[in-house]
């Protein structure tokens, strides 16, 4: 089996980005290709056929090779949980969670065999496998248990390249720091450089890279532009850096931005409406008067409830839907509408039980099963009979319980389990992750936040985010391949 590897000099140098394209341009040259990443420690994470969590970007640089998504693809996924300790997710499955320090002590050796037989699994599968690292390669002090990143690379003797970040500048430094801290046997791995992120004429880079050439005596293989594509990134710190573009927007959505915010990837396809701006609002921030606002999902919801608290967002979310402002909630989000929410197991921190945003009449309880699978529904709202489909990733059930609270809100599809809205549908909220990849339910939703501001109708026969998302990883493997020499790799 072929294989290539993506390493960065730091986080954010591109190596998701890189990785989806390369996984784009091998399968478009004729080879059965999938995507690798042994360990990832990420908050937006996808749900295979099989039911097993793997991460987001793992799953988008498989649609990007044209393969399902398979747990294998990414081994062990680490989902922080804001006290110091990470969830494991082990070959799809959650084993518990662990400190850092406990982590390289217990689950070193096993993680290791994992990734060795998920690895010897996709050989027999695929023609060729393309590898992320996570972080740098060089981190002295991780090394000798890095689990994602040269390990990896040794195993394969897998060719690699070393992608930089030259638009936060010190790129010079990054690559050769890297590479005089990385061992003789993996620096020999190392076939090529790539600088991504480039903005100018090449020109002016060219003496830069004929130094670089002649010090390290690795070739630079692509200098990438800077591409102005958002594609799903893999932590919040991409939300820092993302800045309404549409001048002309006719809605505003705001998200909130929430300490332990996960799939945010589900807003993706609300990023891509023409007429839609999404902005992602810190608690502290003042809500403002937007057209929608949006609790996502999240790691932690009780926490990230006290904080809503704490900051006064709760308080400015309750009053927006009191004067009959659109509010939704997502997984997370959808359990703090709610009255409560109980975690009578501890499984979040401290055993108790805490009053939620009560704009839905349900109560939720937090059990350590954990509820991970795809699904298939059919909607009641905002227009009845589109197909649904998405996934849930949720530990808890939420129920009404008093009877008389029936008639205030209807299922919102027709499993009355995973969504709800109210009586003037203007409080909705739901467990399925992906609800705005659905292009017709999605275009519904929007129509009626057009309508309570007097705009027309928009056409809702739109097809799925899916096939905007192809265009998008097309376009993306063109742009790359154009700037990037693969010759030395396959």
């Amino acid at each position: 089996m072929k294989s290539i590897m993506v390493v960065g000099t730091t986080s954010h140098a591109g190596k998701s980005l890189i990785t989806t394209a390369i996984c784009r341009i091998l399968s478009r040259r004729g080879l059965r290709v999938s995507p690798f990443k042994g360990q990832n420690m990420a908050l937006n994470a996808y749900v295979t056929a099989s039911g097993g969590e793997i991460g987001y970007a793992q799953a988008v640089q498989a649609w990007a090779a044209g393969v399902a998504p398979l747990v294998e693809m990414n081994p062990i996924l680490l989902k922080p949980q804001g006290d110091m300790t990470s969830q494991i997710i082990l070959k799809g499955k959650a084993i518990g969670k662990v400190s850092a320090t406990d982590y390289y002590e217990q689950y070193f050796e096993i993680g290791w065999q994992t990734i060795k037989e998920c690895l010897q699994y996709l050989s027999t599968e695929f023609d060729a496998l393309v590898c992320e690292g996570a972080g740098s390669p060089a981190e002295i002090n991780l090394k000798h248990k890095d689990l994602t990143n040269m390990r990896v690379a040794k195993h394969l003797n897998a060719p690699t390249l070393l992608v930089v970040d030259i638009d936060r500048g010190g790129a010079f430094a990054h690559i050769i720091g890297t590479l005089e801290l990385l061992d003789p046997d993996e620096r020999a791995l190392i076939k090529g450089v790539v600088i991504n992120k480039f903005r100018g004429q090449r020109s002016i880079l060219e003496p830069g890279i004929k130094w670089l050439e002649e010090r390290t005596g690795i070739p630079v293989v692509g200098v990438i532009p800077y591409l102005e594509q958002v594609f799903p990134a893999e932590d919040s710190l991409d939300l820092l850096e993302r800045k309404p573009t549409k001048a002309n927007s006719e809605l505003n959505i705001a998200v909130i931005r929430l300490p332990r915010i996960a799939n945010f990837t589900d807003f993706d396809p609300l990023e891509s409406e023409p007429s839609v701006t999404v902005k992602y609002l810190h608690p502290k921030q003042s809500l403002g008067h937007p057209d929608a606002v949006i609790i996502p999902g999240t790691k932690t919801t009780i926490a990230d409830l006290i904080t809503l608290q704490k900051s006064g967002m709760a308080e400015a979310i309750q009053n927006y839907a009191a004067s009959g402002g659109t509010v939704l909630g997502i997984c997370g989000g959808f359990q703090m509408l709610g009255q409560s929410i109980a975690d009578p197991e501890g499984m979040e921190g401290q055993v108790g039980k805490y009053p939620g945003l009560s704009l839905l009449p349900m109560k939720t309880v937090i059990t350590g099963q954990k509820t991970a699978r795809q699904r298939q529904v059919t909607s009641n709202y905002p227009q009845a009979g589109l197909p649904v489909t998405g996934f849930e990733i949720h530990q808890g059930r939420s129920r009404i319980e008093n009877p008389a609270d029936q008639k205030s809100c209807q299922p919102l599809f027709d499993d009355a389990n995973l969504g709800l809205v109210d009586s003037c549908q203007s409080v909705w909220g739901t467990y399925l992750h992906g609800i705005f990849d659905n292009g017709p339910w999605r275009r519904a939703w929007v129509n009626r936040l057009r309508q309570q501001r007097g705009l027309k109708s928009l056409p809702t026969g739109v097809a799925n985010y899916k096939e905007q998302r192809e265009q998008m990883l097309d376009s993306l493997a063109t742009q790359i391949e154009e700037h990037l020499d693969l010759t030395p790799f396959i």
